[in-house]
């Protein structure tokens, strides 16, 4: 497995290390319901250094880029990140990715694990002006409601940043990417430093009192209450954006990879969606069981789990265009979990706007 800069400092803590992707990452420290509360009413630290970076600068750069995502890079204004999808030829999600663009000739790229040997290969492909470079950086998310007021102690630029904002700055005297993104539903930043300096930037973040390290597990949950989808769980190259319900991240008026193969099946219709589905107690679905109304198979779930804010069991399901809307009572594996189709997201109290 790979090792991330901060290998060392998470069995120091007591962290519980699992492959991820090929990453030695831990899945819990204190445990996973624990951190879970923590980062809905404190801060916690998320080591994300497995995730993978790009620079695209340069203008001819910029427009190879363009025309792989589904977003619309004319309207992202410098000091502004917008969430897309990279997609395949017949519209299949091959990663959903966070670009930020920190300059009118440069951009920075973010994406996942799992499929970052296809992405690096078509970014870095597109044009001499795309450089990977996830090697020599380390990502560290700071996420919880008092996440601003312990990074501007740090950090005192971090103040400005509203929601979806970034920009360049520095730690220390070396320069790092500093946005106001995650994947809590909970105010939080995402720093990108040089590997060099995360452990420096760890254990500074993690001296401050109401900070505690938080592991994948508590990211899942968190993520879920969230109605967020995971890449390679929730989407892959076999899901398009109008399954996955994100077309909302469809710029129509751009032209990208995959754009053909969506705008035909937009007017076939007729495809399944992915969807919000619930339980009434602590039992949760989960990943890979069939979803039944009676006898008839209508879909399969991609994310399951139970929900420490909401008190019950969650996640996200495949199901046939009659069954995508609220209020469906189904059920769900092979003991027939009583489930019902639910509104996102589930939790709807976090402050990452705020």
């Amino acid at each position: 497995m790979q090792r991330t800069p901060l290998y060392d400092e998470h069995l120091a803590l007591g962290g519980k290390v699992v492959d991820f992707h090929g990453w030695a990452l831990p899945v819990q420290f204190a445990g996973i319901v624990q951190e879970h509360t923590h980062t809905r009413t404190q801060a916690s630290l998320f080591d994300c250094s497995h995730m993978g970076e790009f620079v695209v600068k340069g203008v001819d750069a910029i427009r190879a880029y363009a025309g792989l995502i589904t977003s619309d890079l004319d309207a992202l204004r410098v000091g502004r990140a917008r969430y897309g999808l990279m997609l395949n030829d017949k519209g299949g999600i091959i990663d959903d990715i966070v670009t930020i663009r920190l300059a009118d000739d440069e951009l920075y790229v973010v994406t996942n694990a799992g499929p970052l040997e296809a992405v690096s290969g078509r970014i870095c492909g597109a044009h001499a002006g795309c450089r990977d470079v996830s090697a020599s950086t380390a990502k560290i998310d700071i996420q919880g409601p008092i996440a601003r007021d312990i990074l501007v102690r740090e950090l005192p630029e971090a103040a400005e940043l509203k929601y979806f904002e970034a920009r360049r700055t520095h730690w220390q005297g070396s320069e790092i990417v500093l946005s106001r993104t995650g994947y809590t539903g909970e105010m939080g930043f995402e720093l990108f430093v040089p590997a060099d300096i995360a452990v420096d930037v760890w254990r500074r973040l993690l001296s401050h009192e109401g900070v505690a390290p938080a592991g994948l597990g508590a990211r899942d949950t968190l993520r879920t209450e969230m109605g967020y989808s995971l890449s390679g769980q929730d989407f892959d190259e076999s899901r398009t954006p109008l399954e996955a319900s994100l077309d909302t991240f469809i710029a129509w008026n751009t032209e990208f990879v995959g754009k053909q193969a969506l705008e035909a099946q937009k007017n076939a219709g007729g495809y399944d969606r992915l969807t919000a589905i619930r339980t009434g107690d602590r039992r949760s679905p989960r990943h890979e069981f069939e979803v039944q109304d009676g006898d008839a198979r209508v879909g399969v779930v991609t994310s399951g789990t139970f929900g420490p804010s909401v008190g019950c069991g969650i996640g996200l399901a495949y199901l046939k265009p009659a069954y995508a809307v609220a209020g469906r009572t189904l059920t769900a594996g092979p003991k027939g979990l009583s489930i019902e189709t639910a509104e996102l997201p589930f939790y709807r109290q976090g402050t990452c706007r705020k």
